[in-house]
């Protein structure tokens, strides 16, 4: 089961605080002050780990601590600092502050970390107030108090292509049939309950990861159905492609159906309508006629978008498409290197306003 979301309360490790002491050693005369310095507690870090592919992990443990900064003793002993505590999640994981709601930071590359709980700085011990003017100082300070607070993690998964389409529209079948991943395939509304990714390998040296999304349905951008928790999905998807179902035993017309889910995707928000896209018009295999895929390759074109007519459960048109697929991504791709090395030779025009 894919858990893409938890809250957690974390805490920083408090500072150890400092010592108060005075050297007492037979025949030494004004021994001095010589109280150590507190340890600095331990962060709370998260870990972008590639080989985690869920948050279950935090699930049912929601409260993490660092380790505390040990005290600062005599003969100038210093505490030793906590231990930070390392939580390791999948790479695609978002970390908000769950009160403001204010991002904290995002976690793509592997490896990449983000302190979100920050240890106590440990307390001075009284041998670093020493003077000239105050040679037995009897002050130390304690340790500071770690950063407490809760965060909401969401995982959204990195893929190249993500699929949209109203319950039944064939996403499942179509991953199934590319792809070695076995999604539950059922003939209700809503069989996929979570997101699935499937490995499509495109010739021999090209791959892409496709991501099936639960069925979406008018009103998803403002929570109805599945929609609102798996829209967030697309938003690291290089590639979005409308699955429409083209059969006459939906009850719907495809064409009215990619309008829908153009909708749905625009009010969700988060740039996603922006994202370069694709139309796959879905069971070919018992559609009557060519009305119905016509009329799709029309509204289609009327956005902007190229349009495929395949059948997942006979595979026609399935190489066709994943190859369109994988050319469209290597096109995007190539055009963004271009651009990353030819930025521009002049610096924008400035307009200055009035004053």
């Amino acid at each position: 089961m894919l858990v893409d979301e938890v809250v957690l309360r974390i805490a920083g490790g408090n500072g150890g605080n400092g010592a108060r002491s005075f050297r007492r050693e037979k025949f030494v005369p004004r021994g001095g002050p010589d109280g150590g310095s507190g340890g600095r507690g331990g962060n709370v870090v998260l870990v972008a780990d590639g080989r985690r592919n869920t948050l279950a992990t935090y699930r049912y443990r929601p409260s993490y601590r660092a380790g505390a900064g040990a005290h600062g003793r005599g003969q100038n002993r210093q505490g030793r600092s906590g231990e930070d505590l390392l939580l390791r999640v999948p790479r695609g994981t978002a970390a908000f502050d769950h009160a403001s709601g204010v991002l904290l930071g995002d976690l793509v590359e592997e490896g990449q970390t983000l302190v979100v709980a920050a240890g106590g700085r440990g307390g001075r011990g009284n041998s670093v107030f020493r003077t000239p003017t105050n040679q037995a100082p009897r002050r130390a300070e304690p340790g500071e108090a770690a950063e407490e607070r809760e965060i909401r993690l969401e995982l959204r998964l990195l893929a190249d292509v993500g699929l949209v389409g109203f319950p039944n529209a064939g996403k499942s079948s179509f991953i199934a049939r590319v792809s070695a991943a076995r999604p539950r395939i059922s003939d209700y509304p809503f069989t996929t309950l979570s997101p699935n990714l499937g490995l499509v390998r495109v010739g021999e040296e090209t791959e892409l990861v496709v991501a099936d999304l639960p069925g979406i349905i008018p009103g998803a951008s403002e929570g109805a159905g599945l929609g609102l928790r798996f829209l967030k999905h697309l938003s690291r998807t290089a590639l979005v492609v409308y699955f429409v179902d083209l059969s006459e035993s939906s009850g719907r017309h495809p064409a009215s159906d990619f309008g829908v889910l153009r909708d749905e995707v625009r009010n969700y928000g988060g740039g996603l309508a922006a994202k370069p896209a694709v139309v796959v018009g879905n069971k070919t295999d018992i559609v009557r006629g060519t009305d119905r895929i016509r009329s799709l390759e029309r509204v289609a074109a009327g956005a902007g978008l190229r349009c495929f007519a395949v059948s997942a459960a006979t595979g026609d048109g399935c190489a066709d498409l994943t190859r369109a697929l994988a050319a469209r991504l290597r096109d995007m791709a190539e055009a963004e290197a271009g651009d990353a090395s030819n930025p521009p030779t002049s610096p924008p025009p400035v307009h200055l306003g009035r004053s």
